[in-house]
């Protein structure tokens, strides 16, 4: 029998969360924040606020304000419930305020 996970930690939600603010944090081209914000959502998890909010900057960075409305749509997806979808909303308000960013829905799209 072959376990193909072998040898391979479980990471722990913290150390993703950290590895991924880090991640966006250096991100300087719409290349590599599109290609981190696929590897973050393929998890079978919500990436944590923090993330979400590196992420925001990042497209902020490279001047792609796309890429930041699909963020949010990427969090709608991922949560359970609405209720959950207008915590993380809530959460991320002052950085939505700072940055000038809008959701697909305030868009009327």
């Amino acid at each position: 029998k072959r376990f193909y996970s072998a040898g391979h930690e479980e990471e722990s939600f913290e150390s993703f969360t950290e590895r991924y603010v880090k991640f966006f944090d250096g991100v300087d081209d719409l290349f590599e924040l599109q290609r981190g914000l696929n590897n973050a959502f393929a998890y079978d998890l919500v990436p944590a606020p923090s993330v979400i909010e590196s992420a925001l900057r990042a497209s902020r960075r490279v001047n792609d304000f796309a890429t930041s409305v699909r963020i949010f749509e990427g969090i709608k997806e991922k949560v359970e419930t609405e209720k959950q979808y207008q915590q993380y909303l809530e959460e991320l308000a002052p950085i939505k305020e700072e940055l000038g960013l809008l959701t697909k829905e305030e868009l009327n799209l």
